[in-house]
């Protein structure tokens, strides 16, 4: 008898239901037509400065879709890095928050015109914020994990980062804390792996093979997947997830994504041609199996186009923190 020939990603069945798929969909064109708009207000002068996600719209979106939304240790924590947007809009935030941040407007909801784009932190979901420095992100994480230890229940804590910060000893002291025998933390550590850290290959810096290897030898759980296949991403995440709200124990799971316009506005947020588009990879198998026609999905992004350019140009009239504000929501003396 002659072996069952395996099916590629080209000819199976799609294994998660249609509304799924097209909500999927939705929030991933969403997600890159802000960061298109982001990207062009910066050029235009309506921002300092951009470094954000597009590219990982396969992987952020189900992450959102997964997670546990609420306040309190009852619910998940994410300890986010700069590349979250499409996280943030598949929890539910709205797109212009993101331009008010791009523009230092007083009306930013994050940082109250005091940070640059991607800096998102939201404390009625757990939103922990966006620090600059690379990769703190990873040393505080298992703190809010400590707290869900002791609280008990389901919630978990998650924390995003990418593949060059992992040299950072932060990273490795996630790994220390959150696998203590005995003291295991519910901990989701994932590393979004785009094979760049700014401008240096991740060939010439990493002696591993994979970045999940790593986790081996803290006798943590770890998985590489294809970060650039939403379906897949779904499944996996979904896996790790319920491993370690049971387990109460780290999961570490890296995912391979793309850098479709540079590390930021440093090196020109210009798009980049050589890399995988998980968007319009996703499309032409939505198109494929007749989930959705090419004019929809068209349609779908021209809406989304003109909504934010509509968002953008009301967020450019609004006005700048004043003077008087400097000290607020800072741990400093009031002048």
């Amino acid at each position: 008898m002659s072996k069952p020939r395996l099916l590629n990603r080209e000819e199976d069945s799609l294994p998660l239901d249609r509304e799924l798929l097209v909500r999927m969909h939705d929030l991933m064109v969403k997600a890159r037509v802000l960061e298109e708009r982001l990207i062009q207000m910066y050029k235009q002068g309506h921002g300092y400065f951009w470094i954000g996600g597009p590219g990982e719209e396969a992987f952020n979106v189900p992450l959102g879709l997964l997670m546990k939304k609420g306040q309190g240790p009852a619910y998940d924590y994410l300890h986010a890095h700069y590349r979250q947007s499409a996280t943030m809009l598949a929890l539910g935030e709205e797109p212009i928050g993101a331009m008010r941040q791009m523009k230092s407007t007083a009306s930013d909801p994050y940082s109250g015109g005091r940070n640059f784009a991607g800096h998102f932190s939201k404390r009625a979901w757990n939103v922990t914020p966006v620090s600059s420095p690379i990769e703190v992100q990873y040393v505080m994480a298992p703190g809010t994990a400590l707290a869900q230890k002791r609280h008990g229940g389901e919630g978990i804590s998650i924390v995003t980062g990418g593949d060059a910060g992992t040299a950072e000893g932060d990273f490795a002291s996630c790994l220390v804390w959150s696998s203590r025998p005995g003291n295991e933390l519910p901990l989701l550590i994932i590393v979004t792996n785009n094979k760049w850290g700014i401008s240096t290959p991740a060939e010439t810096q990493h002696g591993e093979t994979h970045v999940a290897d790593r986790g081996k030898a803290f006798n943590i759980r770890t998985k590489t997947i294809d970060g650039n296949d939403p379906i897949n991403s779904y499944q996996e995440l979904r896996e790790a997830m319920e491993y370690v709200r049971k387990e109460r124990k780290p999961f570490l799971l890296e995912a391979n994504v793309s850098r479709l316009y540079g590390h930021s506005s440093a090196s020109g947020a210009n798009l980049v041609g050589n890399e995988q588009d998980c968007l319009t990879q996703f499309e032409a198998r939505l198109e494929k199996h007749g989930l959705l026609s090419r004019k929809e999905m068209d349609e779908l992004r021209n809406r989304y186009t003109e909504d934010m350019a509509a968002m953008a140009r009301q967020v450019i009239q609004e006005p700048l923190p004043g003077p008087e504000t400097i000290w607020n929501n800072i741990y400093a003396e009031r002048k």
